[in-house]
């Protein structure tokens, strides 16, 4: 594939250094300082039109990248009317809320959409104050942004410490311990949890959790809150990390796979009880760029395709597939660096001895030109967040660069 530029492509880092960050730039040259300049399903192309396979992407391309029938609605709405004056009655915002509430687990009906996932998070923490639930709990090696309410969540040293004071009355406690939950929940609470972490290095809770979660939400009179912006909409091989155990929770956050792999956008989604200050007064909580036009034909074009492609049995297909074999590949390769494979449907970890180890092996992957991420939470983890749309020969690329990079690394012993 040729992608015809029109600039240098030397000049392409001198300007991250000299306009956006010099940080990012040294990054970009310790990994390679390749370029991503076109992308079609599973695939991201370079400026020499090197092929990748799209393995990371921080959970956002379920749908894989530039998806026709996304594409085909952004375009459209583009020509037509991009952006609202936000006084009349927008059709576009009021189909995508049918259709994200269409999928949503029974009771989540009331949608706020936001232009973030960030954004999600401090419309939940804005709507409990409003319900009258001063403080917060969540839970240790959570990510739910780096905004600053979102960020009072986080439970990070190293991204809380520069910016303190967060907000007050913040709680965390052990993830996947209903019990210590337990001990820091009242009627004044609102509870942020995911249902699997992510970016603490793909956490799975024990099964039953989520399920106690709620109870004591409910006998508490606590806000739940589940932060589905990585989880949801089939990533994990259910439509949300809540139907593992068949729970809703009374606040929703999507976002990520609701771009479609197009246009940002993210939403809160609540029941009516939850969402009734918000209801009652629509001007307590807003954005001027909230709703575009364009993001709704994105998002209602997104759900439309994972429910009509059939994206969540896809998932939770695939999801077996290469857990099975990455796990495998791990202890027939390299049994010395990966200490475990775990995950749901298509949010995968590998978690290596070392964060050294988990760096190289991200690089040795990219050289085999496979993308993945590692996880902010958790050095020692890389994910594997890949669309739904891999084919088998992208399966075999997979488990070659994995085992491949694999035999390397475990050779430098």
């Amino acid at each position: 594939m040729t992608v015809q530029t029109g600039w240098s492509e030397p000049a392409i880092p001198e300007l991250y250094r000299r306009h956006l960050s010099r940080g990012r730039a040294s990054l970009a040259e310790l990994t390679g300082g390749d370029l991503e300049l076109s992308s079609h399903g599973a695939y991201v192309y370079g400026a020499d039109g090197r092929r990748f396979l799209d393995c990371g992407g921080y959970g956002v391309f379920l749908v894989g990248h530039t998806h026709p029938a996304v594409v085909e609605a952004v375009v459209t709405q583009v020509r037509t009317h991009p952006m609202s004056t936000r006084l009349l009655l927008e059709p576009t915002a009021a189909l995508a809320a049918a259709a994200l509430a269409g999928v949503t687990p029974a009771g989540l009906d009331r949608v706020h959409f936001v232009n973030s996932g960030a954004e999600a998070v401090e419309a939940a923490v804005k709507l409990a104050r409003a319900l009258g639930k001063r403080r917060l709990v969540s839970a240790r090696g959570g990510f739910h942004g780096k905004t600053m309410g979102a960020l009072s969540l986080t439970a990070k040293e190293l991204y809380q410490e520069p910016f303190r004071p967060l907000l007050p009355d913040v709680a965390h406690v052990p993830y996947g311990d209903a019990s210590a939950l337990a001990d820091a929940v009242d009627a004044d609470t609102c509870v942020v949890l995911e249902p699997v972490q992510g970016e603490g290095g793909v956490v799975v809770p024990p099964a039953g959790y989520l399920t106690e979660v709620r109870r004591l939400c409910t006998e508490r009179g606590a806000l739940l809150v589940l932060d589905e912006i990585q989880t949801g909409l089939g990533r994990l091989g259910t439509w949300w990390g809540a139907d593992r155990e068949q729970v809703a929770p009374d606040v929703l956050l999507v976002g990520k796979g609701l771009s479609g792999g197009v246009v940002p956008v993210a939403a809160m989604v609540a029941t009516d009880a939850a969402y009734e200050p918000f209801n009652r007064d629509p001007f307590l909580h807003t954005s001027t760029f909230a709703a575009s036009p364009i993001a709704m034909a994105a998002a209602r074009a997104a759900v439309g395709t994972i429910r009509t492609e059939g994206m969540v049995e896809r998932a939770d297909a695939l999801g077996r597939t290469l857990l099975d074999g990455l796990a495998r590949i791990a202890a027939e390769r390299c049994p010395g660096l990966v200490t475990e494979v775990r995950g749901a449907g298509l949010l995968i970890g590998a978690e290596f001895r070392d964060e050294h180890t988990a760096g190289s092996f991200v690089l040795e992957l990219q050289d085999r030109g496979v993308l993945v991420n590692h996880s902010l939470n958790a050095h020692r983890v890389i994910r594997f967040t890949p669309p739904a749309v891999l084919t088998q020969s992208d399966v075999d690329w997979l488990f070659a660069a994995f085992d491949d990079a694999a035999t390397t690394l475990e050779g430098t012993l």
